[in-house]
């Protein structure tokens, strides 16, 4: 009986410590305790610094595709970013590139006028369509050019623009109307006018006073190559008049003795990223038929004095911060113009978007070492909280130690003659000889792969069965180490790979009249 008893009593205690639990757990402050978990989910979801954002990529699962004629501007995104596609109108890999897709079957269309019309003509592709469709969820695409059309096409695929809409982007791509943003932002340009051009009785009485005789004149809209007008006199005048007095209203500017200069940035939420300033390679004659046209860039620690870097790295802050409250965000680059009379720096103009010094900025140490520009820029369509010092990026990018050497080349064909590419080399590093001849090396999809200086990455653009004419891209060469001399002369180093690479293309004068159609679709318009 006492031990029936014994154990009655231990259950009962049981019993009564577990009731006591019950109790204790009942009068805990239950909202409380939700509140403070709440507040710790969303701290757990905020990517922190640099490390977060970079492994929240290499996680992605969001697919984010670039579509372009070709995947030249964001080479090398795929590496950074899980489930990033290349969608391309030209196959610069001949099939090697892992992540590039490019329809093989050739649709009826109508001719392109514009990279805008490629990447319209890619997005109703029927292989293009399936194969987004095949990869699942809703997506993300990137574009270096898009119009109206685009955004229609993308958002019927179930892709979101990661870029401000078109209309926006299109009003500050206007050269007249970047002028008006500098102005607001306190960013100084070359003295300028602005006005509608009937004549050139006309052109003199509205700029002489304040300008002088030596102009360059800007149209709004296209590629500087084409759509820059050095004029002194009346006959420089009639050459370009048509195409200046058709515009509305053009830029003006004083001719000045300058030196060209681009700087890529980004618009976050949580201030303006500032990537270091680059030389611009402009007009030489080995690389492109056009006068004021771009054609390379080069990026070293001494290119230009602190001065200079400070002052190109403040204006693009105070741009960009001015472009934040005209409701852009995202990647963005200015062109700088560098007085040699004076060493004042002036405002050329901008591209609110990627550009063709995009993989230059995005393949240099400093991004290496944190993360590439673009990065920055995709994060900003991605939903996603994440905390970053904008100054402490800034500063250390500015840091010489952070800002390796490299060069790249635009190689346009530069005679009038039209002929058809029988030969065009691959894709990849090449490695020149001592007597200035190259052989291909190896296969690479960018220029992290080049090792010494007597090396190159090509990327190229015209293929077999294209056509060379007058501008023709024929591609670019990516290298280690200096292009230009002190005075913006090209190096022998950097005459020789020109070279050499045309001497790798084969081709044959048009016997028959050229279909005006291939002539266009390669492209003769800005396709970079």
């Amino acid at each position: 009986m006492k031990k029936r008893t014994a154990v009655k009593k231990k259950v009962v205690k049981k019993k009564a410590i577990k009731k006591n639990v019950v109790k204790r757990k009942a009068v805990k402050p239950k909202a409380k305790g939700r509140k403070v978990l709440t507040k710790r989910k969303k701290d757990s979801t905020t990517l922190k610094g640099i490390s977060d954002i970079r492994r929240f990529f290499h996680r992605n699962e969001t697919p984010i595709y670039f579509i372009s004629a070709t995947n030249f501007n964001l080479l090398g995104a795929d590496e950074w970013i899980k489930g990033f596609k290349f969608i391309c109108y030209i196959e610069c890999f001949d099939g090697q590139h892992p992540n590039v897709f490019s329809p093989v079957e050739e649709l009826p269309h109508e001719e392109f006028q514009s990279i805008e019309d490629i990447n319209n003509y890619l997005l109703e592709h029927k292989e293009v369509v399936n194969y987004i469709k095949d990869r699942g969820k809703k997506g993300k695409a990137l574009f270096l050019m898009f119009d109206a059309q685009t955004e229609k096409l993308a958002k019927k695929l179930g892709l979101e623009v990661c870029f401000p809409p078109a209309k926006m982007r299109t009003f500050m791509d206007n050269k007249v109307n970047t002028n008006r943003i500098a102005e607001k932002a306190g960013v100084p340009c070359v003295p300028y006018v602005l006005t509608k051009v009937k004549s050139y009785e006309h052109l003199n009485a509205v700029t002489k006073k304040k300008l002088g005789t030596d102009l360059v004149i800007q149209t709004p809209f296209g590629d500087s190559g084409h759509t820059t007008f050095f004029i002194s006199n009346e006959k420089e005048w009639e050459k370009y008049a048509e195409e200046i007095v058709k515009e509305k209203e053009v830029k003006v500017m004083k001719r000045i003795n300058c030196r060209g200069s681009a700087i890529e940035a980004c618009v976050t939420r949580h201030g303006t990223i500032v990537a270091p300033l680059m030389t611009e390679l402009v007009g030489f004659k080995e690389l492109t038929p056009y006068k004021g046209g771009w054609c390379g860039n080069e990026i070293y620690a001494d290119a230009f004095t602190p001065a200079i870097r400070r002052k190109a790295k403040r204006y693009t802050q105070l741009f960009g911060d001015q472009l934040r409250k005209e409701g852009y965000k995202g990647y963005f680059e200015l062109d700088f113009l560098i007085d040699q009379d004076n060493q004042q720096l002036y405002l050329g103009e901008l591209n609110p978007r990627i550009t063709g010094a995009s993989s230059i900025t995005n393949h240099a140490v400093f991004a290496l070492s944190d993360m590439p520009l673009f990065l920055a820029h995709v994060l900003e369509w991605m939903n996603q909280p994440y905390k970053l010092s904008v100054n402490a990026i800034n500063n250390r990018w500015f840091k010489p130690e952070n800002i390796d050497s490299w060069g790249q080349l635009i190689i346009k064909y530069t005679n009038k003659e039209v002929r058809i590419i029988t030969q065009a080399p691959r894709s990849g590093i090449y490695k020149m000889n001592d007597d200035g001849t190259i052989k291909f090396a190896r296969m690479d999809t960018h220029r992290r792969a080049v090792e010494k200086e007597n090396e190159a990455f090509f990327l190229r653009i015209s293929r077999s069965n294209d056509y060379f004419y007058e501008g023709a891209d024929m591609g670019i060469l990516v290298m280690r180490g200096r292009l230009m001399t002190d005075d913006f002369k090209l190096r022998p180093r950097a005459e020789k790979w020109i070279n050499a690479i045309k001497a790798l293309y084969a081709s044959e004068p048009i016997t028959i009249p050229s279909p005006k159609q291939e002539l266009a679709e390669i492209g003769g318009f800005k396709m970079m």
